[in-house]
């Protein structure tokens, strides 16, 4: 079974987001369970060819090899020789359109050249989501992809390819395909909508995301056509790369550790205490966060809380960067509360895998999330996550029961503040029980997120897709 992945990001080339994480350790496992998998993806100026080994094979086309997967890479320095990859401080590019339009028809065009001719293509967002689209309309007669099925993965609903109805032209599509039934959207064109439509099946990153984008709530204004297609639209939940976060094997966290040795454990608290600027004080249970400091990740919600958090005796980090009203917010927040509130206003990988490993709790208060990452990678940690009842985290978190000693995190079921600190309030008196809190870190460190059990079910999704 040949399958080649179409994504305009993955590690360890190109990333912005989990899509990357994806792109790159999903078709390495695919690998592993007998898939002929291969990638695609545009060159763009971040991608250094000495670093990975990147050799020519055409005047536009470029080819590595990431462990055992075939990497293809489309340049076109008009287009993709940029200092990012959708855009600036600005805004998005203004030409992306022309950019992912071009991406689309120059896989299908490459696939051909080097006579790799797929079973299943498979799509992953907006970005390629023409690619079915162009299939079943000018390839459609092409012998080269008769047998050729596409499937389609929503990674966030969110972003969806939104441009001006003017330039469909550009897009040497069939003029029928520019109204409702195609492309069109309130007078507009939506390239997310048209995979939708096309491709011969739809997937998104966890179960309880594929039942919420089919409501008016979380549907993005695609409700409707994902509802018609609700049948065949499949949530798999992400894995995490076990490689990269394995509190055992982890070099870049300061004490390595696992669940029959967490001395290491108390130390990088104390590493990340020290880092934070925050009393050295092993009685005080820390809750760290990672990620964009946006609306989606629930800041809201925390700017609202953070007064009455700050009350309790606790220790909060936040890790990130994102919009300035939240980064002003928790700087002032600092300010007022120097011993029990640190900002990290960046990025830094370094520091992102000390937060998990020093932290007790993980929050993830997010209004919605499609997957979500962190807290798999918390587990890994034997950090408990603290999370909002939304998309993947409903998958993967499950309410811890103080009397009953089951589930494995703290969960809040309305997005409201009082909910939040109620589950906040409960996180923190676990922990004042050191036995039940040890027995619940030893508990969640033994889970298993790994890429296997997806990857199995892509496979189980392409065999269904061609029979």
């Amino acid at each position: 079974m040949k399958v080649v992945f179409c994504s305009s990001e993955a590690m360890p080339y190109a990333k912005t987001g989990g899509l990357a994480d994806v792109c790159g350790a999903l078709p390495v496992i695919l690998r592993q369970e007998g898939v002929d998998v291969s990638v695609v993806m545009p060159f763009y100026a971040c991608i250094d060819p000495k670093m990975f080994g990147i050799k020519k094979l055409a005047q536009d086309i470029f080819f590595a090899n990431f462990e055992g997967v075939d990497f293809y890479f489309i340049k076109n320095d008009e287009l993709f020789n940029r200092e990012y990859l959708y855009g600036d401080a600005k805004g998005d590019y203004l030409d992306n359109l022309e950019r992912f339009s071009f991406y689309n028809r120059r896989v299908l065009k490459l696939l051909q050249e080097i006579q790799l001719q797929p079973d299943i293509i498979h799509c992953h967002d907006w970005q390629a989501a023409l690619i079915p689209v162009y299939l079943k309309s000018i390839y459609r007669t092409d012998p080269f992809y008769r047998n050729t099925k596409t499937i389609l993965t929503i990674h966030n609903l969110a972003y969806q390819g939104v441009f001006e109805r003017e330039k469909f032209l550009q897009l040497g599509l069939p003029a029928e395909l520019n109204r409702p039934e195609g492309l069109e959207y309130y007078n507009k064109l939506n390239f997310l909508k048209a995979g939708i439509i096309f491709s011969d099946a739809v997937t998104t990153v966890s179960p309880t995301y594929a039942e919420e984008i089919c409501t008016k709530e979380l549907g993005c204004g695609l409700e409707g056509v994902i509802w018609d297609r609700h049948d065949s639209v499949i949530g798999i939940i992400n894995g995490i790369d076990v490689k990269m976060w394995n509190p055992k094997e982890d070099d870049l966290i300061v004490s390595k550790y696992w669940p029959d040795k967490m001395d290491g454990k108390m130390i990088n608290k104390q590493e990340l205490q020290c880092l934070s600027g925050l009393p050295q004080d092993p009685k005080i249970p820390i809750f760290g966060f990672v990620g964009r400091l946006s609306y989606q990740k629930g800041l809201d919600l925390l700017a609202e809380a953070i007064e009455e958090m700050a009350q309790l005796d606790v220790q909060i980090i936040f890790q990130g960067a994102g919009e300035a009203k939240y980064q002003d917010l928790l700087k002032e927040m600092q300010i007022k509360y120097p011993g029990k509130i640190s900002i990290h206003i960046k990025f830094d990988e370094k520091l992102a895998h000390q937060i998990y490993a020093g932290s007790d709790f993980f929050l993830i208060p997010s209004v919605y999330e499609p997957c979500g990452l962190s807290q798999m990678i918390a587990f890994r940690y034997g950090t408990v996550p603290l999370a909002s009842k939304t998309g993947g985290l409903c998958d993967t978190v499950m309410p811890f029961d103080l009397k009953r000693h089951q589930g494995d995190g703290f969960v809040f079921n309305s997005y409201q503040k009082e909910a939040f600190l109620k589950a906040f309030k409960k996180a923190i008196k676990t922990y004042q029980d050191p036995k039940v809190f040890s027995q619940l870190i030893f508990h969640i460190m033994h889970y298993d997120f790994s890429w296997v059990t997806s990857a199995k079910e892509y496979k189980n999704l392409y065999k269904k897709c061609l029979s």
